[in-house]
């Protein structure tokens, strides 16, 4: 993989770096290092991280850098769903590259996608999974009869398997809800915040909701 540098090409607009397509056993802080070799102003960077499944200490390496050379990261854009999470988890302005969905293991028919945020009033009712990019505001609710993803933070009332579907599970990149429902169980989300680079994910287990770190993908 080589990583690819674009100059701004007027004053005040950011550069951009594109990493390229994902090579495993290829280290993307070394590329990025080659790609800085390149004479370019100080100022703010993009960094377009594609199908490259970034953790936490490798963003960090590659802010570090870019740091050195005068280079403030401003935004990432990714389609892998471990980088989204890791740098959302760092507080860093990423989005996902596209308006296509993240490559989750579900059936199409069966996974909604709502993009942007709902907000105080909201309510989205969906048949089968539902994905949201964005957050979930206090004062919104969402309701499915399987899954429910939230790429964001929900911080208003989720409740999965609405008829009844005990299986069903709500992933969240932060679960800090008003209340939380799978089935006919309900619980309040957690105090604490998750651990750096994960995401979180409320399941029933011995009849009770539990909440523990989860991996970024829907289940089927």
């Amino acid at each position: 993989m080589v990583a690819r540098l674009m100059a701004a090409n007027f004053e005040g607009w950011p550069h951009n770096l594109e990493l390229g397509a994902w090579q495993p056993g290829v280290c993307p802080k070394e590329s990025v290092h080659n790609a800085l070799g390149t004479k370019i102003s100080p100022g703010l960077i993009e960094l377009h991280c594609n199908d490259w499944p970034l953790d936490i200490p490798l963003i960090k390496a590659i802010q570090q850098r870019l740091n050195k050379q005068g280079l403030i990261l401003k935004r990432l854009t990714t389609t892998a769903p471990t980088t989204l999470v890791a740098a959302k988890s760092m507080g860093l302005n990423c989005e996902i590259a596209s308006a296509d969905r993240p490559n989750f293991p579900v059936e199409e028919a069966e996974l909604k996608v709502h993009q942007g945020t709902l907000r105080a009033g909201d309510h989205l009712e969906v048949e089968g999974s539902v994905l949201v990019l964005g957050d979930v505001n206090p004062g919104a609710k969402i309701t499915a009869t399987k899954h429910i993803l939230i790429w964001g933070r929900l911080r208003g009332i989720a409740h999965a398997g609405c008829s009844g579907n005990r299986a069903s599970r709500i992933i969240a990149l932060q679960l800090r809800p008003l209340q939380l429902r799978i089935a006919d169980a309900v619980a309040r989300g957690p105090e604490e915040l998750p651990a750096e680079g994960y995401c979180e994910q409320a399941e029933l287990i011995d009849g009770e909701i539990r909440i523990k770190s989860a991996e970024p993908t829907l289940p089927s």
